[in-house]
């Protein structure tokens, strides 16, 4: 027999069996193990506030999908939900009296929520509280504070019932004609919702859906929270803590984004159901559960109810952890609060300003105003930063961009500091905070340059560039003096930015 053929037929045996080996091997992974990625969206108005969507997958067209969903979600939920539109089913049975209206599942199971909320909170998460804020609302119009007598016959008629809800015939009975606003816990009952419906319809491996400080994590996603500081209102401003979690929701709720200022003092929007005064005692409550809506509701009911009453009724949920800041600044935190705590790096800085330098003791705030639009609308890309005199960068104080390719839409910034910028370093951490109105920003400047070193005394420019899809292009370019004086300067406005500027003041 010819040995040669049989080498040879041998060889090619082994090379065939090798090739369908490798390929059997190689395709399932490369379809089911294809490197993801994080894909990140930008809304304003969405329920009223901003929205950031991050979706772990494989395609730049499953992330499409997915935020498709999930804003048919929110929206189909808005319609239902919503006290602010008109025509919402919840509007539409506001206007009904004492007559039996077929109800869809979800307002149901809303109202039925409150119900039970309110009895675990003797009354702090109270939708028909919207009485009292009424008269808050009126007492910021006219600067004149409410009388006991005042918020006493708007406490008792908020305590009535005001609705009778018939599960077997799925039908709602609206009782009074009080006011009534869904807030609380609703947001987190709807981001819950709409994320599950993405995971429910798609192949995403992970999600991260945040509305307006509330948010979400599932799938094969851990996401690092950070948690705004109450006293800070930068959003660059150091976080007041830092978590990480996974198939978990995190709420914050505080009286620092929302409020009434009357004859110069600041009133929270969250009411003491047994004063019918702005609760005053916290600023601040996280709360970290498994279930969307027990974060939210527990989160509220934590700005008003005492501690020892918050932390009893903690207790009855033990998968929460959650942490409170009081108005001096105390922090309480629950037993299993470090589970989800990330150490936090100290910073080691000892740099010391020096004669001719930016003082320490003032910082340059940026306060900017988005232009809005009607409904929702992607966020444009921004980036702030300042030049020295001669236009050389000194410090990026923020880039907003969803993919590297579309850094060149930012003309001004992209020249200026492209070749120094780092990609691949820019890991954007999820922020909890209480909620705050669509497109309104504050960036704050410490005076140092990207190496961390003060800045000398003298002029400098600040950029703002922005550029929306659809949109226009603008760019915004201010001198401003450094002397170590307190300085403000209103800033024209265009057709991306409703209004601008910038104060250097003491900290």
């Amino acid at each position: 027999m010819n040995t040669n053929f049989l080498k040879s037929k041998a060889s090619f045996l082994v090379f065939l069996f090798s090739v369908i080996l490798l390929t059997s091997w190689n395709l399932p992974i490369k379809n089911k193990e294809k490197n993801s990625t994080v894909f990140i969206s930008h809304f304003e108005n969405i329920l009223g506030t901003s929205f950031e969507m991050k979706i772990k997958t494989t395609s730049n067209k499953q992330a499409g999908i997915a935020e498709k969903i999930a804003l048919k979600e929110i929206n189909r939920l808005s319609k239902i939900l919503s006290a602010y539109d008109t025509q919402s089913e919840f509007s539409i049975w506001m206007r009904t009296q004492n007559t039996p209206m077929k109800a869809s599942k979800e307002l149901i199971e809303v109202l039925s929520l409150f119900d039970t909320w309110k009895q675990h909170t003797n009354g702090a998460i109270n939708p028909a509280f919207e009485v009292v804020s009424h008269i808050w609302e009126n007492a910021e119009n006219t600067q004149i504070s409410p009388s006991n007598n005042e918020l006493q016959i708007a406490i008792n008629k908020a305590n009535k019932k005001h609705w009778e809800i018939d599960f077997i015939n799925g039908t709602i009975t609206h009782l009074t004609t009080i006011p009534l606003k869904l807030n609380t816990f609703v947001k987190s009952y709807i981001i819950d919702r709409a994320t599950q419906k993405v995971m429910d319809n798609t192949d995403v491996e992970g999600l991260v859906m945040n509305i307006g400080g509330d948010i979400l994590v599932a799938g094969n996603q851990n996401e690092t929270i950070e948690i705004s500081n109450p006293k800070a209102s930068a959003i660059n401003d150091a976080s007041l803590d830092v978590v990480k979690i996974q198939n978990k929701f995190i709420a914050t709720s505080g009286n620092y984004k929302r409020g009434h200022l009357i004859k110069n003092e600041w009133y929270s929007h969250i009411i003491n159901p047994t004063t019918g005064m702005p609760a005053d005692n916290i600023i601040s409550a996280s709360v970290i559960a498994n279930n969307a809506t027990d974060a939210g509701a527990l989160a509220t009911a934590f700005n008003i109810m005492p501690i020892e009453e918050s932390a009893q009724l903690a207790n009855q949920f033990p998968d929460v952890a959650y942490l409170i800041i009081n108005k001096n600044g105390k922090r309480i935190e629950s037993d299993n609060w470090k589970s989800v705590e990330v150490t936090k790096q100290i910073n080691t800085d000892i740099t010391v300003a020096k004669d001719g330098q930016w003082n320490p003791a003032y910082e340059l705030t940026i306060n900017l105003e988005l232009a809005q639009f009607n409904g929702p609308y992607r966020r444009p890309f921004v980036a702030i930063w300042i030049e020295d005199k001669d236009k050389t960068p000194v410090r990026n104080l923020l880039v907003w961009y969803n993919k590297p390719k579309w850094l060149r839409d930012l003309k001004a910034w992209y020249r200026a500091n492209y070749a120094t910028f780092n990609v691949e370093s820019q890991t954007i951490n999820s922020i909890s905070s209480a909620t705050r109105p669509p497109g309104n920003y504050a960036i704050k400047w410490d005076g140092k340059n990207d190496k961390g070193e003060y800045v000398k005394e003298g002029t400098y420019i600040v950029n703002i560039e922005v550029v929306r899809e659809h949109g226009t292009y603008q760019l915004i370019t201010q001198d401003i003096k450094i002397n170590n004086k307190a300085n403000k300067i209103e800033l024209a406005k265009n057709p991306e930015v409703a209004s601008a500027s910038l104060e250097i003041k003491k900290k």
